[in-house]
């Protein structure tokens, strides 16, 4: 079914349920009905609704919404000067092909384990907002990602689009992902982001790791130890540590558990290292 208004999406989900999924790009859900992982009786295609292909800031946002595309944001000059991780990001995301079909909002829904995005979403502090029959309803990145495949949106809603709070000058992040080949889901992968104070202390913190559990998850721990500090060697070894103890991941062909594990660490550790270098920030010993 093509809807052509947010209205008639929502209609559409309300009246099939959970028999019903979104089409935006497709990257991720056209596969699993291939492989018979998904069955939707019904599909919505949201590709020709007006006004959510947005990329704009307002209100101290960037707005992303439901069907932009990844390469508009790796290929978006003003994204690159000032959204560091989310540029990261979108220049890692499977290949070249997906990233031009595939949408940000979208693969947030899909929260594939190994997914970048949803590591993104958690270090930028995402807001997502999910549109039902009452309405709109904004929902922490936190609380919208539940399992593994699985988000707080509910049959008949439709998550319309994603926001995160505007970057200040001394805010930068990156995004360290390690793979088997290009186009291979992540073997680990870690978004950092971090704002530095006028006196150089680090005043706010995200760091969040991907395919290292169920889903992303945010290395809390790890936040709180970066906060309030000014930046030492010490303290981002002491930091990314948390990474891998937090993490939980599978051993499979792409790694072992310990192998991991480790590389939950190191790639945090570069993040943060990154993210300071980005900031002309100084690293003591």
């Amino acid at each position: 079914m093509r809807s052509t208004s947010v209205e008639e999406a929502l209609a559409a989900l309300q009246q099939h349920g959970g028999d019903a999924r979104v089409l935006a790009g497709g990257q991720s859900l056209i596969p699993a009905m291939r492989y018979r992982l998904a069955r939707p009786a019904v599909l919505v295609d949201i590709n020709r609704v007006q006004g959510l292909d947005t990329l704009h800031e307002a209100d101290g946002h960037l707005h992303i919404g439901a069907t932009l595309r990844d390469a508009r944001l790796e290929f978006t000059p003003w994204i690159a000067e000032r959204y560091s991780l989310l540029s990261d990001v979108s220049r890692v995301v499977a290949d070249p092909i997906v990233r031009h079909m595939g949408t940000v909002v979208g693969s947030v829904c899909h929260n594939d384990p190994s997914g970048d995005w949803t590591a993104a979403a958690l270090a930028a502090r995402a807001t997502m907002t999910v549109q039902g029959q009452d309405g709109p309803r904004d929902v922490l990145i936190d609380d919208f990602l539940i399992d593994a495949f699985q988000t707080s949106v509910q049959d008949g809603e439709l998550a319309i689009a994603m926001r995160l709070p505007t970057p200040g000058p001394r805010t930068q992040g990156s995004y360290q992902k390690i793979e088997r080949k290009v186009g291979d889901y992540a073997t680990c992968a870690a978004a950092v982001q971090l704002t530095l104070d006028d006196a150089g202390l680090i005043s706010a913190a995200g760091v969040a790791i991907t395919a290292a559990a169920t889903t992303a998850i945010r290395v809390a721990k790890a936040e709180a130890m970066l906060i309030g500090q000014r930046p030492t060697l010490q303290l981002l070894q002491d930091a990314a540590m948390e990474a891998s103890i937090l993490s939980t991941p599978v051993a499979d062909a792409r790694g072992s558990v310990a192998y991991k594990k480790d590389m939950a660490r190191v790639l945090v550790l570069r993040g943060l290292k990154q993210s300071l270098t980005r900031l002309n920030a100084e690293v003591t010993a």
